[in-house]
């Protein structure tokens, strides 16, 4: 019989939490690692959704992006992920930043969806970890260009900025990368993507020089769980693994 432990051991080889950034909280979150595991959810949050769904799949154990319980807590109620997780009898392991950084994780699938050749991963002189690729683009681009293929290529709406050159080289960054628009431009690159930034980071991006491309925390975190999916169907193929249905909460007009 398979055990949360077993699964928790596998991602560590798949997306080590020990290479976790030191905000993080991934790992297992809720539950218990002795117990069995018959069926795995894979999705990219812990939400009253993604939970009803996993119950009515029998899913006892859920892997997921983001962590159920990242900030502190003073309270559990009825309502909060967590509590539900619990009263349904599922698991639940987070594997953020560790997959963010992992070869084959969510920066590396970025960088298939948007056609990036020679990929390198690289270390920012603000951090230790590996958590950004850049990479070459099929063709130079101006920035207009860039946001439209972005924007296609990950069926997203962005916000962008030009940094007033051809771009060429591209840093990619899932999730909430606006504040490395700094580091990006120390090391000579065209262009940064990630998911979230701010106005100021645009600002910055602009006098800097850096053209910077916003495509969603959603839309450049969520192509990567169907990879993780695949990881661990074929590595418990005892098991059932399902990758759970979680639709955008952020909506545009």
């Amino acid at each position: 019989m398979t055990t949360v432990r077993d699964v928790y051991d596998f991602l560590d080889t798949l997306a080590p939490f020990s290479t976790q950034l030191s905000f993080d909280n991934s790992g297992l979150l809720v539950g218990d690692a002795d117990a069995f595991v018959r069926h795995i959810g894979v999705c990219l949050d812990v939400t009253p959704a993604t939970i009803d769904e996993a119950s009515e799949a029998g899913v006892d154990l859920m892997v997921t992006h983001h962590p159920v319980l990242f900030k502190p807590r003073k309270k559990l109620v009825a309502s909060d992920p967590a509590y539900l997780l619990v009263q349904r009898g599922i698991h639940a392991i987070a594997t953020h930043t560790c997959f963010d950084i992992a070869s084959g994780g969510v920066n590396d699938v970025l960088c298939s969806l948007l056609s990036l050749s020679r990929v390198e991963a690289v270390t920012l002189p603000s951090s230790p970890a590996t958590l950004v690729r850049v990479g070459f683009l099929p063709e130079k681009m101006r920035a207009v260009e860039l946001a439209a293929y972005a924007a296609e290529a990950l069926s997203a709406r962005v916000r962008w900025c030009d940094g007033g050159k051809a771009i060429e080289t591209l840093a990619v960054c899932g999730g909430a990368g606006g504040d490395l628009v700094e580091d990006i431009s120390s090391i000579g690159v065209d262009a940064l993507l990630t998911g979230d930034a701010g106005y100021h980071d645009f600002l910055d991006a602009e006098q800097l020089g850096l053209t910077l491309i916003a495509a969603g925390h959603f839309e450049t975190e969520n192509p990567a769980m169907p990879a993780l999916c695949r990881a661990l169907r074929e590595h418990f193929p005892q098991l059932d693994v399902t990758l759970l249905h979680q639709k955008k909460t952020i909506q545009h007009i």
